[in-house]
């Protein structure tokens, strides 16, 4: 199977002004593009109809046709449905931007250029162009060993038939070919099992493409772990999840019981470490009515409830000994009583546990049963910590942007290269949850579409004297202040300058400078 490899791209550039054609042009073609130009609407369309780009830059405001005139026609033109458009654009008002993206601009960059900014939001644009076309090949290619495989199924399945009809009919009519047919039996199933365990094999290549849609990450130790998620999923093996607190075994849970054949029963939850012993009983295994003080009535247990289906439980490592008895007895012989009651309930539930506890050392110390820890034992997934993959750690920043956008009504979309930099130094301790905290904060109080983070995060090893002073509301203002003037070049005044993206008086800002001993770096000679 051959995929294209994505490297040999072309880029259309449609400005009104020629400066700006030839430092793109110029850029670009550093940068190993191939460019071609245009100045205006109507010559870009030309350039449409006669030959196909992989990108286009897009002047938003040019004489005749607006930039947005010219994608909105772009986008009609069925070979360009899903060609990246970027805006150039110096407008940064909300509604301009979304009118943009409305219709079917995937980014935009601001003028004047950032070249730093623009060739990575090409480089991003055109990656998942490329990576686009590698999964459509990807998917017709896996389409084409499914039809291919069934086919071959179906002639095997066709001609087991057909033999198995000669084998009846011989032995009823020639006793003495006995051997022969049985010899052609053996060889029918022995092409059956070699097809049977192709179609497995498929299955599996087929399976490898799936996206748990919660679970976000590329890194190759979260690939590993969800690999056995694939394999355990679809059988009613018992799974012990264990990591850190924080790094999303719950999802894991979610993604082994939606892959299953239990999917359509419930999957429901309880947290060993949230109740007392008295009510994680009842709420397991439930109660009749007049069991204890307060039971008005009889209530269902989750385990009844999960009955067909899938209980998680969280932090089993906090379940009191004496219910680690009767989880055990469900485990083997899905049998309990409820409080109150003689009556022994049969159910058929599949248990996922998690824990952030090492439950070996917790069987030493005679915390935890030795016996029920072997039945939950029975396929360990370990969910890595987020230290160990830090390569996800981008894709989880935009995720969660994207995600509080909404919810903080921010539109922030630039992370700037030093922010990164400090999440991906930083050590996690509280994992992913902890990531999330953190961005949420700094979307709260980021002024502007550039992330600014409100927490100091601290970069020192391990076992080192550790920093966690919160930084104050004047630090705060100046790394901020200083980020907008880093941004617009240390241009203080004019349409794009500081004063005006900061929302203050030129002269407002010139005084908070010099309160907060903001200076512009002086370039050294060389």
């Amino acid at each position: 199977m051959e995929i294209h490899d994505g490297h040999d791209f072309t880029i259309l550039i449609v400005d009104d002004t020629p400066k700006n054609l030839q430092l793109l042009g110029s850029t670009l073609k550093q940068n190993e593009y191939k460019v071609e130009f245009a100045l205006d609407g109507e010559k870009a369309l030309t350039w449409i109809e006669k030959k196909e780009f992989d990108l286009i830059l897009l002047d938003v405001m040019m004489p005749g046709m607006s930039g947005f005139e010219v994608c909105e026609k772009i986008r009609k033109v069925q070979q360009y449905d899903d060609v990246p458009i970027i805006f150039l654009t110096a407008k940064v008002e909300k509604e301009s931007i979304l009118e943009g993206f409305e219709l079917g601009a995937q980014d935009y960059v601001t003028k004047p250029f950032d070249i730093r900014e623009l060739l990575a939001r090409v480089k991003t644009q055109l990656e998942i162009r490329s990576n686009r076309k590698k999964l459509k090949e990807v998917n017709q290619w896996l389409e084409h060993q499914v039809r291919e495989r069934t086919s071959q199924l179906t002639d095997v399945n066709k001609k087991l038939e057909d033999l198995n009809n000669e084998l009846r009919l011989a032995v009823d009519n020639l006793q003495e070919k006995e051997i022969e047919l049985s010899k052609a039996l053996s060889d029918v199933r022995l092409l059956k099992e070699q097809v049977e365990a192709e179609n497995i094999v498929l299955r599996e290549e087929i399976m490898l493409e799936h996206n748990f849609e919660e679970i976000i990450g590329v890194s190759d130790t979260l690939r590993h772990a969800l690999s056995k998620v694939e394999r355990v999923a679809p059988t009613d093996t018992s799974v012990l999840i264990e990591g850190e607190t924080g790094v999303g075994k719950e999802l894991f849970a979610r993604a082994i019981h939606h892959e299953s054949p239990r999917k359509d029963r419930p999957l429901l939850k309880l947290s060993c470490a949230a109740l007392p012993a008295n009510l994680i009983e009842s709420e397991l295994f439930g109660y009749e009515k007049g069991a204890f003080t307060g039971a008005v009535k009889s209530q269902m247990g989750r385990f009844e409830l999960a009955d067909k289906g899938t209980i998680f439980l969280d932090e089993i490592g906090e379940l009191p000994l004496e219910l680690q008895v009767k989880l055990l007895r469900v485990i083997q012989n899905g049998e309990f009583e409820r409080l109150g009651s003689p009556h022994t309930h049969k159910v058929d539930v599949r248990i996922i546990a998690a824990t952030n506890r090492t439950l070996l050392n917790e069987v030493k110390e005679g915390r935890f049963r030795e016996d029920l820890y072997f039945r939950l034992n029975v396929y360990p997934i370990t969910v890595p910590p987020l230290r160990e993959r830090k390569d996800d750690i981008p894709l989880l920043v935009n995720h969660f942007i994207n995600r509080f956008n909404k919810k903080v009504g921010k539109s922030i979309d630039r992370i700037p290269q030093r922010t990164m930099r400090a999440l991906m130094n930083y050590a996690w301790p509280g994992n992913i949850r902890e990531l999330e905290n953190i961005i949420e904060r700094a979307m709260i109080t980021s002024r502007s579409n550039t992330l600014v983070l409100s927490d100091k995060l601290d970069t020192a090893e391990s076992g080192k004297n550790e920093d966690t002073r919160r930084p104050t509301l004047e630090e705060l203002e100046k790394n901020y202040i200083t980020d907008v003037l880093e941004e617009t070049y240390w241009k203080i005044e004019g349409q794009d300058g500081a004063a005006r993206i900061l929302d203050m008086h030129p002269e407002t800002l010139r005084s908070r400078m010099r309160k907060l001993d903001i200076r512009k770096p002086v370039r050294k000679q060389s």
